[in-house]
């Protein structure tokens, strides 16, 4: 039986764009917060604005490339998003500091699939986090790319992470980002099979959700 992803839009700048979003069926919304690099960055006191004109049961996602326990609590805080998406890497212990401090906020990881080392990391991390988000960053770099590239990995990988997350004892959710557009959508989810999909920049024109764009996707990814 073919389930239906669940769809993610990511770099919302307004509650005109969070309402345009939910009404083409999304369900979870990324609020981007300071990154090193790539788009969609919005203040927190615009993050926080959204979050709290979000209904029920859409996820509102926090994207933080924050690394310290403290420091993304406050931040969440701050914001008051529903979820946490870790968009750099963090130690195992920052993980319970953050399930400790924040009872019902869900916490998704980051992967940047690079490598075989992908799999393992993903592996490593499951048992800690809600769900797994695949993108196509690189944290190795000077000036880290935490999301937003617009670019397709590897998806022979992304499947292989895909299963290996489908087993019993460490079955998480899986979101697949990087690159997604109306012509390729339909190709990715036969390849990974994912719980979901995350995108940005296929469904904006001149730094605008463009309405036309999303409807398109939709229309791939649900048909």
């Amino acid at each position: 039986m073919n389930i239906r992803p669940r769809i993610k839009i990511c770099c919302i700048k307004s509650p005109d764009e969070a309402r345009l979003a939910i009404t083409h069926g999304a369900s979870a919304l990324g609020l981007v917060s300071s990154m090193p690099s790539g788009p969609g960055v919005v203040d927190e006191e615009t993050i926080a604005r959204i979050a709290v004109t979000v209904p029920p049961p859409i996820a509102t996602f926090l994207l933080t490339s924050l690394r310290e326990a403290d420091a993304i609590i406050a931040q969440q805080r701050r914001c008051r998003t529903n979820t946490l998406q870790l968009c750099d890497y963090v130690e195992l212990p920052v993980y319970a500091k953050l399930r400790a401090a924040l009872p019902g906020i869900a916490l998704v990881q980051v992967i940047h699939v690079t490598g075989e080392e992908s799999v393992a990391l993903a592996q490593s991390v499951a048992l800690h986090v809600d769900a797994i988000l695949l993108d196509s960053g690189n944290t190795s770099l000077a000036v880290k790319e935490l999301g937003g590239t617009g670019r397709v990995h590897d998806w022979h990988l992304s499947r292989r992470i895909r299963d290996a997350l489908s087993q019993p004892l460490i079955s998480k959710p899986l979101f697949l980002a990087g690159g997604l557009r109306s012509a390729n959508v339909r190709e990715a989810i036969a390849s990974v099979q994912p719980f979901g999909l995350d995108l940005c920049s296929s469904v904006r024109t001149d730094d605008h959700l463009d309405e036309t764009k999303l409807r398109e996707f939709f229309a791939a990814a649900l048909t």
